[in-house]
């Protein structure tokens, strides 16, 4: 780069300047004249929670190999720098250049929440973007979006050219020989993009009409124009020992959300529970080689200096050769004094051994997610874990050392009842009795243990079993946070439990986004003029507003929030195809009003659609 973009004086009167300057170790800087394709990837939110996100770190290692383009970062301007951008018109720009998000070819932005909606916005808005897909032209770059809100992209279909739907490794080379192809020959902005369309995977909103009922559900969505899918099926990247991931990640100057090396051991889950969407739509699971983690492993470390290294996955236990990646990295971190983190374990005899070979059993904190407090909820949602379990589990952890024990629970979930949530308080209760009954007085360093149990709210989500399920009002989940506090005070251990809750309003507003139609997309713009922005910080999150912004747009929130879901009604992500057959999804909807368990994967095939991908856990 040249010069910054930024003067002294503005670096100096912001919060942390480092997230704007670029230069970060491992960052990439080519010669723009040398390169056909210019992209950059987009975190919409602050720098320290876009640098932790590895799809990004992927994306970025996987373009910049590519000899014709160089790609670049952009994350949310803060408060203080958004304001500052505002005044003095500054436009917004890349870390590594520091040049202009409009100059750049493709804007690529991964939407990993729905809660970022707004800051999606405010990147078009600081980069003189149009916020409408329909009003840009070859002036402006090609607005792309993936991550796993694409799964129903409709509330924000408004303000993207493309999305693509599923794994990035797959299909964008494609896409940007296509996009050069069409430069070259001085197509227009339209050519580009339904030939686009007709690429796998891409979605592209504006050639596709949505009519709807007097009733406000969606009649029908077809395609305007010959060539153009009725239905997008997801891509995938079935070999993901050989196929695209960062030896050299970028290190940034400042403290980050995950400041370590991440290791992602493999993608999907076996588990199948009903209320989390990422179990279904990365289906099937598929492991990454043990020799290649291994290699891996030692060299992001000695590329980036980091003192930690955390093994990702949905569920690492269910890595076959998890024992044998663990002894290799113990050995090889305990010479170098790397700290290893294994999210995502299930607690069990192996799970505990390893975390006390590898933590500082006095820091440390053990969780479990048992989700719901009753046996009857656990199989509603199937959750395949007893409490028989949890408290073998705690028993042994106790036994161990450990003294602290996080829990997270849901509240709202479908077909629960008021003991079901007593069901909560009672379980913390036992967890607490466990640590009396199995650690001596003498040996209880801190008198008791401490349990800190936490509670979300529920929110049904597409392409999992509970997407046709009502969901509570703001009053209901505040009634039952009331009912579930009340509860842990009348336990005889209440003492030794600590009781968080998530906000009521952000989960109603993210019920809404999450299962909207297109009809959203004006709200959130509305709400964005309001000065809606960073929703997902609470202390900027301004409920008030959204609900000014449904009621100037004639939008009932209750629509998309309350009403269970017919199984003849249109979804409005109907029209995509994540591998996992709505057959199967309704199957598994009345398995749990019926209170039953599915097997896991490895157990028994359930038939859900995934075995088509040709390979993963489906053929082991």
């Amino acid at each position: 780069m040249e010069k910054l973009a930024l003067s002294d004086e503005i670096l100096l009167k912001i919060e942390k300047p480092a997230r704007y300057i670029g230069n970060e170790i491992n960052s990439i800087t080519k010669d723009k004249s040398e390169v056909e394709i210019r992209i950059g990837m987009c975190f919409p939110d602050v720098y320290e929670i876009g640098m932790s996100h590895l799809g990004i770190q992927i994306l970025y290692d996987m373009f910049n190999s590519y000899q014709d383009v160089w790609c670049e970062r952009i994350y949310s301007p803060w408060i203080d720098l958004d304001r500052i951008m505002r005044q003095e018109h500054i436009p917004l720009f890349t870390l590594e250049s520091q040049e202009p998000v409009r100059e750049l070819d493709f804007l690529a932005i991964t939407l990993q929440y729905e809660m970022c909606y707004t800051n999606i916005l405010q990147i078009l808005d600081l980069s003189g973007i149009p916020f409408l897909a329909a009003q840009r032209t070859w002036e402006d770059p090609i607005v792309i979006g993936g991550g796993p809100c694409v799964y129903n992209p409709e509330p924000i279909a408004d303000f993207f050219d493309i999305f693509y739907i599923g794994e990035g490794e797959t299909r964008y080379r494609e896409l940007l020989d296509l996009y050069k192809e069409c430069r070259k020959r001085g197509e227009s902005r339209q050519e580009f993009l339904q030939k686009a369309a007709a690429v796998s995977g891409m979605y592209v909103p504006q050639f596709y009409q949505v009519s709807y009922k007097e009733d406000g559900t969606i009649l029908s969505m077809k395609p305007v124009q010959e060539g153009i899918p009725a239905k997008i099926t997801k891509e995938i990247e079935m070999d993901v020992s050989h196929t695209y991931y960062p030896k050299k990640p970028v290190v940034p100057f400042i403290k980050v959300t995950q400041d370590r090396v991440v290791l992602e051991i493999q993608r999907g889950c076996i588990r199948g529970c009903r209320f989390c969407q990422a179990g279904q739509i990365y289906r099937p699971v598929r492991e990454r080689d043990v020799e290649m983690l291994k290699e891996y492993a030692a060299v992001m470390l000695e590329n980036t200096g980091h003192e930690e290294i955390s093994l990702s996955s949905l569920s690492s236990s269910d890595y076959s050769k998890l024992p044998e990646l663990i002894d290799f990295l113990i050995q090889e971190c305990g010479k170098k004094k790397i700290n290893i983190s294994l999210p995502s374990l299930r607690i069990d005899a192996f799970s505990l051994d390893v975390m006390s070979k590898v933590q500082d059993v006095k820091k440390s904190s053990l969780t479990f997610a048992p989700e719901a407090g009753s046996q009857r909820l656990r199989n509603v949602i199937n959750k395949g874990l007893t409490e028989e379990v949890i408290l073998k589990g705690a028993a042994m952890a106790f036994e161990g050392g450990w003294t602290k024990v996080k829990l997270y629970f849901m509240l709202g979930l479908p077909t629960e009842t008021e003991e079901d949530i007593r069901g909560i308080a009672d379980l913390c209760n036992k967890i607490a009795a466990t640590f009396f009954e199995t650690v001596p007085k003498e040996k209880r360093v801190n008198g008791r243990v401490q349990i800190v149990a936490s509670t979300s709210f529920f929110i049904p989500k597409p392409f999992t079993p509970f997407q046709w399920a009502g969901m509570c009002s703001k009053e209901e989940f505040l009634d039952k946070a009331y009912l579930t506090r009340t509860a842990i005070k009348e336990q005889l251990n209440q003492k030794s439990i600590k009781y968080n809750w998530h906000e009521a309003d952000v989960s109603t507003l993210e019920g809404v986004l999450a299962r909207g139609d297109r009809k959203i997309s004006q709200v959130i713009l509305k709400a964005y003029e309001k000065g809606c922005i960073f929703d997902a910080w609470s202390e900027f999150f301004h409920y008030d507003l959204w609900l000014e912004a449904f009621a100037e747009c004639g939008i009932d929130m209750d629509f998309y929030t309350l009403r269970e879901r017919a199984k003849e009604e249109i979804l409005p992500w109907d029209f995509l195809d994540c591998g996992v057959t709505k057959e199967f999804l309704w199957r598994e909807w009345q398995k749990a009003v019926a209170e039953t368990g599915t097997p896991n994967c490895r157990v028994q095939c359930q038939g859900c659609g995934a075995s088509r991908f040709g390979g993963g856990v489906c053929f082991e």
